[in-house]
């Protein structure tokens, strides 16, 4: 039953995208099979292989190693702050994000992480139909994060068409940076998470391949990325950990806003309609959950965790899925879990639009006007993420 449900969500998640094609007899179908079928070997094997366990113990057991150090330089300078068996949110899970965000610097001076991102970038765009530049920045955004990967095609920004524009966006939202992978991987299982990036960067192509198809020609098919300028290795390794360190606080600051605002709608709605803010979501997103693979009786605590993901942020509804107030299967956690690994989320579309107006304020103006159907790309990609992993598990 699960695999008829699951097709079914495949075939509506697909509809969707095409009800929105800006350009639906162009719509190329062979490379959007070709990355389908990918996803599924890739899917299996992360899920259901050992190797695809070695490589997802081998990975969490890095991140683990990671995350130590990490807690090494938090305790230094906030040790005691919190007592003994406590847990803080912004101590625990934000701050190493200070410390991977240096490491990504140190591989970014050795010129290690700019070879590695153009050639699977090139690698891609064999696989997707679309331009090299496409391909370099969805691999380069789960590096660099979702607004910085602009600084380095700033250089095309300018030069790039709408429908161009609107993919590279669209990668940007899907994916998610290396940097707070480790802080995922503390609220979620490691093998949903390195499933979830795997699945997204190939959804993000299939998604807007269908919903904003066109071709690039040769002569348009140039990749430029703008190098960083020529800095020492403390100050590129400084400069990261202030990146590191910003965003951490920007993700507290806004972790701080969002919660509290859901609580506050969550008791004007429980004191007036004697149900959750949360609860009503549910209610509106449940069909989507039971279509990814959800079992209908709990479909409706799925779904709050899911559209609290799309009105906050990913983090808000991880801390939801895992404090223990919403009560799902294995299976469902496992679904819920991929869904929520991007950053599809109506925050994001300030941040893009924000990123892309402070290098280019015209194409800035032209993200902010495709900001809706930006997201709704970007869902659809997570959506169709989670139906897949519902079909592996």
């Amino acid at each position: 039953m699960k695999y008829i449900i699951g097709i079914i969500g495949l075939i509506v998640v697909l509809g969707l995208a095409w009800v929105a094609s800006s350009d639906k007899k162009n719509v190329k179908y062979k490379p959007i099979i070709t990355m389908l079928i990918l996803q599924f070997i890739l899917g299996f094997i992360l899920l259901n292989t050992g190797v695809g366990n070695y490589l997802i113990g081998g990975i969490a057991n890095g991140f683990e190693v990671l995350l130590k150090c990490a807690g090494e330089g938090v305790n230094f300078v906030f040790g005691g702050l919190v007592n003994d068996k406590q847990f803080s949110f912004f101590i625990s899970v934000l701050l190493p994000i200070v410390f991977i965000s240096a490491l990504i610097g140190i591989l970014q001076y050795l010129k290690i992480l700019p070879f590695i991102v153009k050639y699977i970038g090139l690698v891609l765009s064999k696989i997707n139909g679309m331009g090299k530049l496409e391909s370099y920045n969805a691999v380069a955004s789960a590096i660099l994060g979702q607004s910085e990967v602009f600084i380095s095609v700033k250089k095309q920004l300018g030069l790039l068409p709408k429908h161009r524009l609107y993919t590279l966006c669209a990668s940007a939202m899907s994916t998610v940076s290396i940097s707070i992978v480790g802080s995922y991987m503390v609220l979620l299982e490691p093998r949903y998470v390195v499933t979830a990036i795997v699945l997204n960067l190939f959804g993000g192509f299939i998604i807007s391949s269908v919903i904003n198809p066109y071709t690039v020609t040769e002569e348009e098919d140039i990749l430029v990325v703008q190098g960083e300028k020529k800095q020492t290795f403390f100050e590129v390794l400084g400069e990261y950990i202030m990146d590191g360190f910003k965003v951490a606080v920007i993700v507290g600051a806004m972790l701080v806003g969002f919660v509290a605002i859901i609580a506050m709608i969550n008791t004007f709605f429980k004191g007036i309609f004697g149900v959750s803010f949360q609860d009503v979501l549910g209610y509106a997103f449940s069909p989507f959950a039971f279509l990814m693979g959800v079992p209908f009786n709990e479909t409706i605590q799925a779904a709050s965790v899911m559209a609290t993901k799309l009105v906050a942020n990913e983090f808000v509804a991880m801390n939801l899925l895992s404090s223990g107030s919403v009560h799902l299967s294995a299976r469902s956690t496992g679904i819920v879990s991929t869904f929520l690994v991007s950053f599809a989320n109506f925050s994001s579309i300030g941040i893009i639009s924000g990123a892309v107006k402070g290098l280019h304020e015209e194409q800035g103006n032209v993200v902010a006007r495709f900001g809706l159907k930006l997201l709704y790309g970007a869902t659809l990609v997570s959506v169709l993420t989670a139906t897949i992993v519902g079909l592996i598990i």
